[in-house]
């Protein structure tokens, strides 16, 4: 819409839609740059899922219904994105119509912006190098809308336009192309963290080099601004060489001695043996020249049981005490490390305080409670490398666990198995929760009947998943009391459905 730029501050927004995620950052964006906002919904106020970040912004809303006052007082309309163009409520405003992408033309962020993205480790890593700006008087913007991860669409957009002194930005995707360079692009993001490739969205997507693809979008379109990857991520390092990326890329990585060799897919199309520290990371080399680098930074002598790790920058040699626990974390706070002092401007002894003291993110490796001689635990491990990673960390830690699956995996049938042989392979016992994950219970149990002492299967019901919730909460409680009867004391309950409910654990 041409002429937006130069808008009056006089001028009224009526915003249409601000229960949704949205409408409520297009509100409250608007009101921070001082335009006049109002705002409307279908929804009561008692039902609206965002009202309480509107607290505190002296925006008008009509909850309910959208009266004939709401057009009277607006000098523009800002629709849902979501709203046919052939609606009546288009075709017959009397006042000028502006789209979501309207608004995004309109206003810039005016900040710097730092982008994460990743399969598995993005939650993580934009947590902590958040709490480090916040710890050394340094305001990252927030979405806060109350219980969404905000990763994707177009919430990081919007986002990246609130106040704050820094944009940090998670950039996720469903799966679809295109997503994550039009975040990249809308968001101004100056600077980057990639933490790993790993297989997600295959059902969407068909292979996992498309999948890569569509994180490879962060590449292409970032520019030349510094970018700081995981070198032991052979899809990574291949990405950058395909992709010709002109501008600095800082490398990280762990001096671990491998315990598997898994095989990934290169961006050349040959299959490359990766001698694994984490999941699909390690050391690899692929005859189209794509081969683990010396990486810039490298995390040594690390010692999982006392936290601690020692991490070599190109300029002095750092101790580490971690908050966390797992050696998919030495990589994740290595990054994080790394950006807080690239991007941050922050010396080493100001960043290394909130590492320490940083416990995690809320159903990443969460002890839940001890309930009657058992101890709970919830991961949100979805995918299989992040399946097999977690597991393998908690085997390191706990020793013999019964886990719980809640997860249908985002590609489809193949996910879910590998899932499932995951959880086989580390778990004492394994309690199927989810209906992706009864099914193959029961085609284990049915082919190899040496399995009954270690996989129980209480039946097979028909819950369907909805969005990426893999499991019900009646699913979640009868999975979690099966646990409860097994002769292991630590039970893991891993999925979203896992993290989602995992209040239901108090009452068992």
């Amino acid at each position: 819409m041409g002429g937006v730029k130069n808008m009056n501050k006089n001028t009224t927004f009526g915003v249409i839609g601000v229960c949704g995620a949205n409408g409520n950052l297009i509100a409250r964006i608007l009101k921070q740059r001082g335009y006049n906002v109002i705002g409307t919904d279908l929804s009561f106020k008692k039902d609206c899922r965002f009202a309480k970040s509107l607290e505190g912004y002296d925006i008008e809303v009509y909850y309910g219904n959208t009266p004939e006052a709401f057009f009277e007082k607006s000098d523009y309309i800002i629709p849902p994105a979501s709203l046919p163009k052939d609606s009546d409520l288009i075709k017959n405003s009397t006042k000028p119509i502006m789209s979501l992408q309207d608004v995004i033309d309109m206003i810039n962020p005016d900040k710097p912006v730092f982008g994460i993205t990743g399969t598995n480790g993005k939650t993580t890593t934009t947590t902590l190098l958040k709490k480090i700006a916040y710890d050394n008087g340094i305001k990252p913007c927030e979405h806060e809308l109350e219980g969404m991860q905000g990763n994707a669409e177009f919430i990081p957009i919007l986002q990246s336009r609130l106040n704050g002194d820094v944009g940090i930005l998670e950039v996720g995707t469903f799966g679809v192309p295109g997503t994550v360079g039009r975040i990249v692009n809308n968001s101004s993001i100056q600077a980057g963290l990639i933490t790993n490739i790993t297989p997600d969205h295959l059902k969407d997507l068909g292979s996992f080099m498309e999948y890569a693809k569509v994180k490879g979008e962060f590449i292409q379109e970032l520019g030349d601004g510094p970018l700081i990857v995981n070198g032991h991520d052979p899809t990574i390092i291949g990405l950058l060489r395909d992709l010709d990326y002109k501008g600095e890329v800082i490398t990280f990585g762990v001096d671990e001695l491998p315990d598997s060799i898994g095989m990934k897919e290169c961006v050349c199309g040959r299959e490359v043996a990766v001698k694994e520290i984490i999941s699909g990371c390690g050391y690899y080399f692929c005859q189209c020249g794509v081969t683990t680098p010396q990486v810039d930074y490298i995390a040594t002598n690390v010692d999982l049981p006392n936290r601690t790790f020692d991490l070599h920058t190109p300029s002095e040699k750092l101790t580490v005490k971690m908050g966390v626990d797992g050696l998919h974390n030495v990589y994740n706070l290595t990054g994080v490390i790394i950006a807080a002092h690239k991007f941050l401007n922050l010396p080493y002894d100001k960043i290394l305080p909130t590492i320490a003291s940083f416990t995690g993110v809320s159903g990443r490796m969460e002890k839940v409670c001890d309930v009657k001689g058992k101890v709970i635990y919830v991961d949100y491990a979805h995918n299989p490398a992040g399946v097999e990673t977690v597991l393998k960390e908690f085997k390191k830690l706990v020793g013999d666990f019964t886990t719980v699956i809640t997860i249908s995996s985002e590609s489809g049938y193949p996910g879910d198995l590998d899932i499932f042989n995951s959880v086989l392979k580390f778990s004492k016992f394994v309690v199927p929760a989810s209906v992706a994950s009864q099914k193959i219970a029961f085609e284990k149990l049915k082919a190899n009947p040496k399995f009954n002492d270690r996989i129980f299967l209480n039946h097979l019901d028909d819950f369907e998943k909805k969005g990426t919730l893999g499991a019900s909460q009646q699913e979640v409680r009868d999975g979690l009391k099966k646990a409860m009867n097994l002769d292991c004391e630590m039970v893991i309950a891993i999925g979203e459905a896992a993290t989602k409910y995992k209040s239901l654990a108090f009452d068992l």
